[in-house]
């Protein structure tokens, strides 16, 4: 494990960091909506952000997040690589073409999709939740019903067992295998089981010793909302975070959870009206401070850039992860305790490492981006909707509108998946955002002790250099 000393010397130097993005943001974002002010002395700096702004990208965070979550679960499990019917990856060539049956699907391909396509829900229709969008949903909802900003062990065990369904109690039926479904997976189920049978607490919910599947995906895809909650702000972000990264994942798990609420933290600094691309692979330099070098996560991440600045086919890159990871686990990547789960593709390292691909080579673009995710394997919906969230939140509920050439239904049942929710689980993005809003108004002037210009209605945050908080 890494020590505590060595946590805090990487949230220092990513300050640091963040600090010298924002004033290269400054340099090329004028003082409006979402700019970075260069203030005196030259280690601060304060980033303007219009509340009303950040209504419209808090709804395209969940829109994004809909949108390539059911995109993606129409290629789920299609491809993990190996022999068989499951071994031959996808590729672009296969986008608008026949899905393919997932490994649970018994032979037959997604009903969601008979084709490699997106899926949309139109204006009066509803999206449905799913384990990308809920938990981050009951995140939410606990610090508004706690008007707080950083929530308990208690908190959060609560919020779990109020809002989510035993296996034995879910009215949902069975899964394909047989097995009851509350849309629990690996590490989760076993955090929510702990919680449950025996009222054990996050962090101790995630000990080695009592949750063997601490190194799966589950965290990376319940906790990037934090980082929008204390926008230019990473390390409140990770304060945030802490916990509910810790109820379920440690180790690499837990870092590339941090990695994402970095990345979404520093999202807040983009200016969506100039090129997106160099700006998110900034933030995203920024983000691997959080990977300590010696990880196979950290090494990840610098094989897949350096094959992206290489020119390397996205295709190529990710079938060279499959041999370098899940084949020959290089760079200490050890999936022997997670065979168990068809060998170790619910990981966090070889779904981390797919999602990387999207990353870099969607270049900012959410259509390409949501495609590549969606094509690239494994548990492909989980990083769609990490970057689907990710840049949606970044052009806003208008930039997705614009890209995708349409508009979509803006309501959201949270009771697909989970339970105990106003109004039989029908909830509003434009709700959903609005209650994002207030608990950044907590933020800002609790934690970070900065100021809400009540007059022009937008927040300044300081962001400060390493010798000041």
């Amino acid at each position: 494990m890494e020590s505590k000393e060595a946590t805090q010397m990487r949230v220092i130097y990513l300050i640091f960091l963040t600090s010298a993005l924002s004033l290269m943001a400054a340099c090329q974002m004028g003082a409006a909506s979402g700019a970075v002010e260069a203030n005196e002395p030259q280690d601060k700096q304060q980033l303007v952000i219009s509340r009303a702004d950040y209504v419209d990208k808090l709804h395209g965070f969940w829109l994004g997040q809909s949108i390539a979550n059911w995109t993606g679960l129409v290629t789920e499990m299609d491809k993990i690589g190996g022999d068989g019917p499951h071994g031959q990856f996808y590729t672009r060539h296969d986008w608008g073409k026949a899905d393919q049956p997932s490994i649970w699907g018994q032979g037959v391909p997604s009903d969601l999709s008979a084709t490699i396509d997106f899926v949309f829900k139109d204006p009066g229709e509803v999206w449905g939740s799913d384990d990308d969008t809920d938990i981050e949903y009951i995140y939410q909802h606990l610090l508004d019903k706690h008007q707080t900003t950083i929530l308990t062990a208690e908190q959060i065990r609560d919020g779990w067992l109020t809002h989510i369904y035993s296996e034995t109690s879910s009215p949902f039926g069975v899964d394909d295998a047989g097995n009851a479904e509350n849309f629990l997976w690996v590490s989760n189920q076993r955090a929510f089981d702990l919680m449950s049978e025996q009222g054990m607490l996050p962090p101790q919910t995630s000990e080695p010793a009592n949750n063997p599947d601490y190194e799966m995906i589950d965290a990376q895809l319940t906790t990037e909302i934090f980082g929008l909650f204390a926008p230019g702000r990473p390390d409140i972000a990770l304060e945030m975070a802490y916990l509910p990264i810790r109820t379920t994942a440690r180790e690499n798990a837990a870092w590339v959870a941090e990695f994402y609420v970095v990345m979404h933290s520093l999202a807040a600094t983009i200016d969506s009206k100039t090129a997106i691309k160099p700006q998110l692979i900034a933030i995203a330099d920024v983000a691997r401070v959080q990977l300590p070098n010696a990880s196979y996560s950290a090494k990840m991440y610098d094989f897949v850039k350096q094959q992206y600045l290489a020119g390397v086919p996205w295709e190529e890159v990710r079938d060279q992860l499959y041999v370098k990871y899940q084949l020959n686990q290089q760079d200490g990547y050890d999936i022997t305790a997670q065979k168990r789960y068809c060998n170790g593709c619910f990981a966090s390292g070889i779904n981390f490492a797919a999602s990387l691909v999207s990353l870099f080579y969607g270049e900012g673009d959410i259509v390409e981006t949501i495609k590549i995710a969606t094509l690239a394997g494994w548990d492909s919906d989980n990083p769609a909707a990490t970057w689907g969230g990710l840049l949606g939140f970044i052009i806003g509920k208008q930039g997705i509108e614009s890209a995708f050439q349409r508009q979509f239904a803006d309501k959201f049942n949270i009771h697909r998946t989970r339970k105990g929710f106003d109004n039989d689980g029908i909830d509003s993005f434009n709700r959903m955002a609005l209650e994002g809003v207030s608990i950044v108004d907590r933020m800002v002037t609790q934690q970070m002790a900065d100021d809400i210009d009540e007059q022009q209605q937008v927040w300044r945050i300081t962001i400060a250099g390493p010798t000041s908080k």
